[in-house]
């Protein structure tokens, strides 16, 4: 299954953008892509949780761990 983002801009202007899980090999890239569009879109950033959603990422060295 391809990893997904849905961008949405609302009527205020607002970008707003839902993601299910992105797998490890992704990951930066949609980082970076969300990096730029903040630094491209300019104002403020949000981040909100899906409820019961946690957030898993690989370090360089292997080590998989959680965020919820």
């Amino acid at each position: 299954m391809a990893d997904t983002m849905k961008i949405t801009i609302l009527d205020d202007g607002t970008i707003k953008t839902e993601t299910d899980p992105i797998s490890g090999p992704n990951h930066q890239s949609a980082e970076a892509f969300l990096k730029d569009v903040t630094t491209l879109a300019g104002g403020t950033v949000g981040r909100q949780r899906k409820a019961g959603s946690t957030h898993q990422h690989q370090h360089a060295n292997g080590v998989i761990h959680s965020h919820e």
